[in-house]
């Protein structure tokens, strides 16, 4: 009995509990795999998977587990899944590069949104072009034929440098040099090893179709004082249709670029002259940018915000006391000085630090709050050359700044109703498809946080409430607040369902504790307000290049600077055009006339490439009966209607879409 006894209990500690998403629990041998645990659930599903999380940490299906868990199993419809193949080619490609040419030093080369990217710096005399990806390709196809598995080894730092030193990885080095010791792992796949924390597919055998996409120079780590390396960017796929699939989206991302679009429509350009990643705004660009602003303005008075116009320069000092210029400083201009001793300015890298000082400007009760200014205010950030990208990375841009002061009970009604904001903005520009991520502060490592437990409770409780009170589909991370307050950012898909950031709101209790902010309660006590940064936009610049590649340049009606073109059949009927055009702009259509003097087809093509929707074709007939010939992209002749008719046609169009907001 004793002995049975014995080994019941050694076979129960053998036995661990795993814990899986529906909270159903299995019991399995400690040491078990999570290949082995798909196997266990479905043969099929162990061919599908490709990691696995343990207790929230991705890791390869192929390691041990020894301890009570929750468990998932990612395939590649999961960002993990994704991420672990994309990492894993990333491998690949090094590999095939090391095997091509022997003497590369590799510097990183992680999973990204779409595939992944390696910064190498070749041997001497090899320079990398556009010319070398199909053998790049090719190599690394033979590698997948080799079926290698990927080999995870925890090294010490010393074997690690010796390691990396003898092969001549001196990047590699420099990496290991800020890492500690005890926490160092490589991954060998055939006669490649890097590097790497992990995580990756078992074997390279599931990736079947690979590209390599483009290549571009890269600082090492982004500093511009180092040298100069060169980043190849790949991705890979578990099926070749898939691949095939990808490349067609990615030639209409091409024929949406923005920068592209941008040109056709008029609407923005750049200057050498001016200076890089400063965008000028055309006539064209002007006039959406002005709408967008009006639409906005129209909300924000209906939910009782105030507008205010601050400097586009401010004091350093201003910055040092908001933190900003230790934060920024490096994405900063350099300081201004002035011909007073000691006297700097900066150019202005967020609204906050100025709106700070309107609310100090006079005492403030309980009763004046919530306090909401708002701002199109004008921001400068030093980005690199390199980094600079049409309207989406640049130096120059206008967020849709409002700050928010508050007391902490009324945290939770602002933010529904800064929700309601940004889903009227999505509504009207058409991005139906949208998620959310609340990002809250580590409950393991409180310090690094600004404000008492209460308060933050209180915030993150005020920011989950509201989402489902609002019906929000919304993830949750722990850890990814900032130090000053939990926040939520919304994610939109658009059209050829890429993924973008518009649009966020936080909580703050940095700003107002730095600016030593208060009101008088109903207690007749001093307290800080609690401060809430938003912008449904983003930013004005990045706001219309993802609306213009969302669209293709097919604005709605109402944002469309141009919606109407005149286009006379010749010369002899000009003047009418004018006359025709000057009605409709006085009855609010935005009507130009094309008056040069090309054949009626040349015109309505390159009118439909500037993205005006509505044509009107004039010529004898119509001008001897007062009416227009109306011609619509997409549906073709619309027939022969009277000036009014069409006015009052397009002002309908444009009132059914607007009314709702």
């Amino acid at each position: 009995m004793q002995n049975d006894k014995q080994e019941k209990e050694k076979n129960d500690k053998d036995m661990i509990k795993i814990t899986f998403p529906d909270k159903s629990v299995r019991e399995y041998e400690a040491g078990v795999t999570g290949l082995q645990i798909a196997e266990s659930i479905s043969p099929r599903l162990a061919q599908d998977v490709l990691a696995c999380g343990v207790n929230g940490e991705t890791t390869e299906l192929n390691r041990p587990i020894n301890e009570d868990c929750e468990f998932v199993l990612y395939k590649w419809d999961d960002d993990e899944g994704k991420h672990a193949f994309w990492h894993t080619s990333a491998h690949l490609m090094a590999e095939a590069l090391q095997e091509l040419w022997p003497g590369t030093q590799f510097g990183i080369g992680p999973a990204i949104e779409n595939g992944f990217y390696y910064d190498v710096m070749p041997p001497e005399g090899v320079t990398l072009s556009d010319a070398n990806f199909p053998e790049i390709e090719k190599k690394m196809q033979e590698l997948v034929q080799r079926k290698e598995t990927l080999v995870r080894k925890m090294v010490a730092k010393d074997e690690a440098m010796a390691f990396f030193a003898e092969r001549g990885q001196t990047y590699k080095n420099e990496l290991i040099a800020d890492l500690e010791d005890g926490h160092i792992s490589t991954y060998t796949q055939g006669n490649f090893t890097d590097l790497c924390r992990g995580p990756h597919l078992v074997s390279t055998e599931k990736i079947k179709a690979v590209k390599v996409l483009s290549l571009a120079a890269a600082y090492w780590r982004g500093d511009a004082t180092r040298p100069m390396m060169t980043r190849l960017y790949g991705i890979t796929f578990p099926k070749k249709k898939m691949l095939d699939e990808y490349l067609v989206k990615l030639e209409e991302a091409k024929k949406r670029d923005h920068r592209k679009i941008g040109k056709e429509m008029e609407l923005f350009m750049f200057s050498e002259r001016v200076g890089k990643g400063l965008p000028i705004w055309l006539p064209k660009g002007t006039s959406v940018r002005i709408m967008l602003q009006d639409f906005l303005r129209k909300i924000q008075k209906r939910y009782g915000y105030q507008e205010v116009i601050t400097p586009h320069i401010g004091s350093k000092q201003l910055y040092v006391t908001s933190g900003h210029y230790a934060h920024y400083g490096k994405d900063s201009f350099r300081p201004i000085t002035t011909p007073e001793e000691g006297e700097e300015y900066m150019l202005k890298p967020m609204n906050c630090p100025h709106h700070c000082e309107i609310y100090a400007q006079q005492p403030r009760s309980y009763k004046d709050l919530p306090l909401r200014i708002a701002e199109f205010g004008t921001v400068y950030r030093y980005e690199q050359s390199g980094e600079l990208h049409g309207l989406t990375r640049v130096r120059s841009f206008t967020q849709d700044d409002a700050h928010l002061f508050c007391r902490p009970d009324q945290v939770k009604e602002e933010f529904k109703r800064v929700m309601d904001i940004i889903f009227i903005v999505f509504k009207a520009l058409d991005f139906p498809e949208y998620e959310a991520q609340i990002s809250l502060r580590d409950p393991n490592d409180k310090e690094k946080y600004i404000g008492s437990d209460e308060v933050w409770a209180e915030a993150e409780q005020a920011i989950v409430d509201a989402c489902k009170e609002k019906g929000l589909k919304t993830t949750v991370e722990y850890g990814e607040a900032a130090f000053y307050g939990p926040k939520l950012d919304f994610m939109i898909k658009d059209a050829l369902g890429r993924r973008w950031q518009l649009g966020t709101i936080q909580v703050d209790y940095n700003l107002p504790e730095r600016f030593q902010l208060e009101y008088t309660g109903s207690d007749n006590e001093k307290h800080r307000p609690v401060m809430i940064h938003r912008a449904p936009f983003g930013s004005l610049e990045r706001f219309i290049a993802v609306l213009i590649e969302h669209t293709a340049g097919q604005f709605p009606l109402w944002l469309l600077p141009e919606q109407v073109a005149i286009l006379p059949i010749s010369e002899k009927f000009n003047d009418y055009a004018n006359e025709v055009c000057n009605y409709l702009n006085a009855h609010d259509v935005r009507t130009v006339v094309d008056d040069r003097n090309e054949k009626i087809g040349r015109k309505v093509r390159d009118n439909e490439l500037k993205r005006i929707p509505y044509m009107l074709i004039v010529g004898e007939k119509e001008a001897n009966e007062s009416t227009v010939s109306v011609r619509k992209k997409g549906e073709g002749d619309l027939g022969a209607m009277k000036m009014s008719d069409f006015a009052n046609k397009i002002n309908e169009e444009v009132r059914s879409m607007t009314e709702n907001f």
